[in-house]
């Protein structure tokens, strides 16, 4: 532990603090903090714009839990992670969707990296600007996963690089894929979603409360038919009266990024990324229509993730050739970023250095 003077002004970094025991990231400029929990997936807790005190992180029935420490009653054939998820942003890898055994190792719903600890190290510390690196590796699987996140002074722009490296002396397949959840008070009947998407397909198994029929593919965005024929605009967020849940995938993305308006607020949430790793966005969405484990009708919430490939679930992604692959010693990287932005009702673009239109 560093005793030295706490810098209380410009861009701010700390990994000294303890959120219900975990190890927790700290960074925080004049208009961001961005809270990372070390000890559990390097999930990002909070991504507060403080000019209007929106922290558009969903915070699920669930609280955050230790891993280490609050055991569920028996296993789950799919996994613990929803057992330990509490809402906000995790990276999921190396499987995304329902549990899957590949290669003799048993992978949980959304992979290994979401429920255990990673590693940090500062790498800058300044008034201008700041930047931590956080890496794990894989207990299953032979996957070592680094990300370095950096934040600039008087910018609300989160910036990652990001590596994978297969460790190991054989082919692996993969999914990879960003899961942030936004949920009240950002969340409401207001808000609408931007994303140049230009095609549709509906995960093959929807919730009963769907509006939409299972396994179908549209050649329109935002705009499809729902299961009783009626035009449904997906750009458009219900309220929570709507009881509905959704699971779909955004394809034929002419650039990597979405946003996310509140438009009575006229405050946002974007992302960009690059569209060649992560080609596809899935969106999900519990309306209050989400029963039974583990919502039972408590949630209002959605997620926009960018993905490596989809369906939901490594084993539909081989069956379709669709998963990534690394070579053994191989790496991938690519950089991503995420900003919060006001005085906007819609989005036309997000460029590589945070600007939104």
């Amino acid at each position: 532990m560093n005793y030295t003077h706490d810098r209380n002004w410009g861009c701010r970094i700390s990994d000294e603090h303890t959120i219900r025991g975990l190890r927790a990231l700290v960074m925080e400029n004049e208009l961001l903090r961005v809270t990372v929990l070390l000890d559990k997936g390097a999930d990002i807790y909070e991504f507060l714009y403080k000019p209007l005190d929106i922290d558009f992180m969903w915070r699920g029935p669930q609280p955050l839990r230790d891993p280490r420490v609050s055991l569920p009653s028996g296993p789950r054939e799919n996994g613990f992670f929803q057992d330990y998820y509490f809402g906000g942003w995790q990276e999921i890898f190396p499987n995304g969707g329902a549990a899957c055994v590949y290669k003799g190792a048993e992978l949980g719903q959304h992979g290994e990296v979401s429920i255990i600890p990673w590693n940090c190290a500062i790498l800058e510390d300044s008034p201008g600007e700041i930047a931590a690196k956080v890496w794990t590796r894989t207990f299953r699987t032979p996957f070592l996963i680094e990300r370095t996140m950096r934040m600039k002074s008087g910018s609300a722009v989160l910036f990652f690089d990001e590596k994978i490296t297969n460790e190991g002396r054989e082919v692996m397949d993969f999914r990879g894929g960003h899961h942030p959840a936004f949920g009240y008070p950002f969340l409401d009947g207001t808000c609408r979603i931007d994303c140049p998407a230009t095609r549709v397909e509906t995960h093959y198994a929807l919730d009963a409360n769907s509006r939409l029929e299972p396994d179908k593919e549209y050649d329109s965005y935002p705009v499809v038919k729902d299961r009783n024929g009626r035009d449904l605009d997906l750009s458009a967020v219900p309220p929570p009266e709507a009881e509905t849940a959704e699971m779909v995938y955004l394809l034929g993305l002419e650039d990597g990024w979405y946003a996310l308006t509140n438009t009575g607020r006229k405050a946002g949430f974007g992302m960009r990324w690059d569209r060649k790793v992560f080609p596809v966005v899935w969106l999900w969405e519990v309306f209050g229509g989400g029963y039974g484990y583990p919502w039972y009708g408590r949630t209002y919430n959605l997620a926009l993730e960018p993905w490596t490939s989809h369906p939901g679930g490594m084993a539909k992604a081989l069956e379709r050739g669709a998963a990534a692959r690394l070579a053994p010693g191989a790496s991938l990287e690519t950089s991503l970023l995420a900003v919060a932005y006001e005085g906007l009702d819609s989005v036309k673009s997000i460029d590589g250095e945070g600007v939104v239109s």
